[in-house]
């Protein structure tokens, strides 16, 4: 990370100072009410969407929540966190999405863990929601759910990309904007976030979660294994791969997804066959066969019935100044 940017997010700031005095921490910074529930109105200016904050070292920080969504982006050292129970060890370059419904501890960290604390509304994530595409995709329905209040997802997701460099530049760049003030910042991280999440689809198997649930975790595995392996991907392979009885697992994908194999599949196949018109210049008949289908007949059927257009048309209708 730049280390101007480092410096400016060491300083000791007037909280911290207090804390060393052994003052402890003033509740009254971060909630009005009875309960820790992190209040956005303490940590938000008015009309603002998202904020930064350094992470505030040197103390146990209790068990709490937030009434809006957390992003932690550990700039230097490692913070430990203790997330509905679990332990967590948020390590250098690393990313930590929390919910609304996320019970947190933070652990004492020392002078030289330096982090940065992201206070986002969930409406600051529409811009992203939509650069991501309306097409189905699980793996953004699971992180859109992640982001919600919703007791169906797990509470957190935790990012180990340490070693990606365009999620780092990202990260580094939202950090820049806010700290710098620079205009139209809001709109330039709106644009900016939606660019980090198009970028997090493509880092499933560096991806955490809560794993309470087997199910949830099982269906992370069928979609990580069919995120790499589309083309071809057979499920009796990742029945092997798993462990389990083919007729067993297939069932259980239909169950939690509301779609059988194939389906996820072909979902798959038609989203990458959409980017590969819109990003390069392959033929059709190309893409057809680069993502798995060598009928290329079919091929236009089946995409014609899911984006309601062929491929050509949608190529025309989604080019840029089209």
């Amino acid at each position: 990370m730049n280390q101007e940017l480092i410096r400016q997010l060491s300083v000791i700031t007037e909280e911290e100072q207090e804390i060393l005095a052994g003052r402890g921490i003033d509740k009254s910074r971060y909630t009005e009410g009875e309960g820790l529930i992190v209040d956005s109105r303490k940590m938000l200016d008015a009309g603002k969407l998202i904020q930064i904050r350094p992470h505030t070292r040197f103390v146990r920080f209790p068990r709490h929540r937030h009434n809006y969504i957390e992003v932690i982006y550990m700039c230097r050292g490692e913070t430990s966190h203790l997330i509905d129970g679990r332990s967590i060890v948020l390590k250098e370059g690393e990313l930590l999405f929390l919910n609304q419904n996320a019970q947190q501890e933070i652990l004492p960290a020392g002078e030289n863990d330096v982090a940065v604390n992201f206070i986002i509304l969930p409406e600051f994530f529409d811009v992203a929601f939509k650069m991501l595409g309306e097409g189905e995709n699980l793996l953004r329905d699971f992180l859109v759910g992640c982001l919600c209040e919703s007791g169906r997802y797990d509470n957190y997701l935790h990012f180990h990309v340490a070693d990606v460099l365009p999620v780092q530049n990202l990260v580094e760049n939202m950090i820049w904007t806010i700290l710098n003030d620079q205009p139209e910042k809001q709109t330039i991280n709106q644009t900016t976030m939606g660019l980090l999440f198009m970028q997090l689809t493509y880092c499933t198997e560096r991806l955490e979660t809560a794993g309470q649930s087997f199910e949830q975790n099982l269906v992370l595995q069928v979609l990580r294994y069919i995120d790499g392996n589309y083309r071809d991907g057979q499920l009796n392979t990742l029945a092997d791969m798993l462990g389990f009885d083919v007729y067993w697992l297939s069932r259980m994908i239909k169950k939690l997804t509301g779609r059988n194999y194939k389906d996820l599949l072909q979902i798959k196949r038609l989203n990458q066959a959409a980017y590969l018109l819109l990003n390069t210049r392959a033929s059709v008949a190309d893409i057809s066969v680069a993502v798995g289908y060598d009928n290329t007949s079919y091929f236009h059927r089946i995409f014609r019935s899911y984006y309601g257009l062929s491929p050509k048309e949608y190529r025309r209708a989604n080019q840029k100044g089209g």
